[in-house]
């Protein structure tokens, strides 16, 4: 797993097109339990190289109902994002995950990850990728999060920006995060 990691640290495929050039963030280990699927490093990410070292990293952990000491227990948890690098800003926000890096580097890391119990899909490019009987919207993916258990739990991106996203849809707050929180424990033994 170390050398792998290492390879995916020196990556260069995409260094061309990524406007801050290449700068993978990911962890993993061997026994890690819980896999979390995001879209790609954002800004500050890239700059700290601590996965989810932002405010929706803040969140994420308290929808799941960990502590920041636990989230990065790589034994517990991998975080292996759509795209490893920051890919830039666009007009509108951060611009896609660069679509190379699901297809190169997520096979192997999950062949050396035989304990998985829950892969965590968090936004619609990685529930795209997972899931074969995906609904038409992440909203219905989302409502819908029984469907892909008990392998995989999708989820919204837990960014401020979708806090609209979130008082739209209540139901999440009262029926999804539960469910999400009880998963998470039970793998984890909380």
């Amino acid at each position: 797993m170390k050398k792998l990691l290492k390879e995916i640290s020196s990556c260069r495929l995409c260094a061309e097109q990524l406007q801050l050039g290449p700068r993978p963030v990911a962890t993993a280990h061997h026994k890690s339990k819980i896999v979390i699927i995001g879209q790609a490093p954002g800004l500050k990410v890239h700059q700290s190289g601590v996965p989810w070292d932002d405010k929706s990293g803040e969140n994420l952990r308290k929808w799941m109902g960990v502590d920041k000491e636990a989230f990065y227990k790589e034994e517990d948890f991998a975080i292996i994002p759509m795209g490893f690098c920051y890919p830039g800003r666009g007009k509108t926000g951060d611009l896609p995950p660069m679509k190379i890096c699901a297809p190169q580097w997520h096979g192997p890391l999950f062949d050396m990850m035989k304990d998985v119990k829950l892969v965590l899909l968090i936004g619609k490019y990685a529930q795209d990728y997972y899931l074969e009987n995906s609904y038409r919207t992440l909203t219905k993916n989302v409502k819908n999060y029984e469907d892909f258990l008990p392998r995989f739990f999708v989820l919204p991106h837990p960014s401020p920006r979708n806090n609209i996203w979130q008082a739209k849809n209540e139901w999440f707050q009262h029926q999804v995060l539960p469910a999400l929180k009880m998963e998470v424990s039970g793998i984890l033994n909380y």
